[in-house]
């Protein structure tokens, strides 16, 4: 069953909100003043039989953008090593309050980024487990803690966020291949638009995977950049290149990394919160990192020095902010070497395509970029080579009304990876990543007032080449809503269905859930 949770937290699954109950009575015909909690239907997170131990890291209001900072020390009664570490967030609100974006850092590194629900006004509890395990390393001796959700508290706006995150520790063995070292970056700061930071690794590293928590947020116009269109379209988010986006990491100059942006959608999304108050967007309330192999490099990095690393998103306007793309490094160590030596072979950077095409008010964009790097590491098991394919795409059709009284997405976005791995004069073997991500959306107001939004999100992967055998993951949210825009919040006569199926499938198990509301209240829990 780990590898089944692995799998799963591979393909971005792994977060689990308050188990849902159907409501014991018919749905009312409209929203009320309140509606059950947060409930999504990804898995639970796994916990393993036995003693735990469970240690407090943050217990905070959070009502401004003053960071909760504390103190986390190991559990005495379960010092490791751990077979799972599993963070929980515990979270109420009531009142009135825009969705927000959140962070956790522990020793300084983002472990967690998550964005919170909008209440009702009697008020709404939810919950979120994650697999930590992976940031075991980091756990091993006291950290500084540092978390904040940033809100606004006001006579408009009164919810105060209540917010507790628990660490449970499971002692007994260390899962098998999990990294050495959490490493991150020295000397963090930004240079126009990009992250920019140092990089020091031990000297036996022989393997590197880099973490990017990228999100496109702060209620501006990169909150949804994948609606951007060209300055000449005159719509109300302009950028130059249009809607493309891209995660780019480089080291020393040399591009190490490409990834499409998963386009998240908060609980505010589309302008049409009603959507979203019971069952999010998919990644809405647990913020998968982007994962990059960047092992090829680490024959040129084990030289004791300290190296750039800088991280950007392609296709941000200048001097616009909006993003944020903490960066955190994983390192797997040789521990029959004191130095690993190497060199990257191969940096080949495919032709980027970027095109936004006019035509009245609909944009047609197409884009596509491709990334292949190879390099090698003298190791005491031989010389091992690795080589990491990885290629993005977009393809979107944006259009909208004049005045933008009805506005339109279609979009579609994949990142597949392949990493080959040869030790020696053996058999290479290669482990394929396929992901896809769907955004079907539009939204329209009607003379009377009333906004009627539609939309289906999908997020879905593909592994092959792993051991065991292949994995497939389809989470499929669905939803329309519809509410008046010209009268208080009590007479908008909101109305509103959503539904979400939760997919995985691997040789070690099934897991498939169906969940679905009506006016915000579960009929199929």
């Amino acid at each position: 069953m780990r590898r089944f949770q692995a799998l799963s937290a591979i393909l971005a699954a792994a977060i689990l909100l308050t188990p849902g109950v159907a409501h014991a009575a018919a749905p009312p015909p409209v929203f009320g003043s309140d509606w059950d909690d947060p409930v999504t239907a990804s898995p639970p997170v796994e916990r393993p039989s036995g003693r735990s131990c469970t240690t407090r890291i943050v217990d905070a209001e959070f009502r401004d953008f003053t960071p909760f900072t504390g103190t986390f020390t190991p559990p005495a009664a379960c010092r490791g090593p751990w077979q799972k570490v599993v963070l929980t967030l515990r979270g109420a609100v009531a009142g009135r309050q825009y969705d927000r974006l959140g962070y956790l850092r522990v020793g300084g590194i983002t472990i967690f980024k998550t964005s919170t629900p909008e209440p009702s006004v009697d008020g709404i509890a939810w919950t979120v487990d994650k697999d930590v395990t992976g940031y075991a390393p980091l756990l091993r001796a006291a950290q500084p803690v540092e978390m904040l959700i940033g809100n606004v508290v006001d006579d408009t706006y009164t919810g105060i966020l209540d917010v507790t995150v628990d660490l449970t520790f499971y002692p007994g063995r260390a899962p098998a291949g999990d990294a050495d070292l959490v490493i991150g970056l020295a000397d963090q700061h930004s240079e126009g638009t990009s992250l920019v930071g140092d990089l020091t690794v031990p000297r036996n590293t022989e393997r590197l995977v880099a973490e990017v928590y990228a999100t496109g947020s702060g209620g501006g116009c990169e909150e949804y950049w994948y609606l951007s269109t060209p300055p000449a379209a005159g719509y109300s988010c302009a950028a130059d290149a249009g809607p493309y986006r891209e995660v780019q990491v480089r080291i020393d100059g040399v591009l190490a990394g490409v990834a499409a942006p998963y386009p998240h959608v908060y609980t505010g999304g589309w302008s049409n919160p009603f959507l979203w108050y019971t069952i999010p967007a998919p990644r809405a309330f647990d913020i998968q990192p982007i994962r990059y192999d960047v092992t090829p490099f680490a024959g040129t990095l084990t030289d004791g020095r300290a190296h750039r690393v800088e991280v950007s998103v392609l296709g941000v306007p200048p001097g616009q902010s909006g993003w944020d793309v903490p960066t955190a490094v994983l390192a797997w160590q040789d521990p029959h070497r004191r130095q690993v030596t190497g060199a990257l072979v191969t940096a080949a950077e495919g032709a980027l395509t970027n095109t936004s095409v006019l035509d009245g008010r609909t944009v047609t964009t197409t884009g596509r970029h491709s990334l292949t790097t190879s390099g090698y590491v003298d190791t005491s098991h031989g010389r091992v080579s690795t080589t990491v394919s990885r290629a993005v795409t977009n393809d979107s059709t944006h259009t909208w009304a004049e005045g933008e009284t009805s506005d339109a997405l279609d979009a579609a976005w994949t990142d597949t990876d392949s990493i080959t791995t040869r030790a020696g004069h053996g058999k290479p073997t290669t482990i394929n990543t396929s992901r896809r991500y769907v955004m079907d959306g539009a939204t329209s107001d009607a003379p009377d007032g009333r906004r009627t939004t539609s939309i289906t999100l999908t997020d879905a992967a593909v592994i092959t080449g792993a051991p065991g055998g292949p994995a497939r993951l389809t989470d499929t949210y669905t939803g329309e809503a519809s509410f008046l825009t010209t009268v208080p919040r009590p007479e908008r006569q909101a109305r509103g269905t959503s539904r979400e199926r939760y997919l995985l499938i691997s040789p070690h198990g099934r897991y498939d859930r169906t969940i679905a509301t009506e006016q915000g209240y579960l009929v199929r829990p």
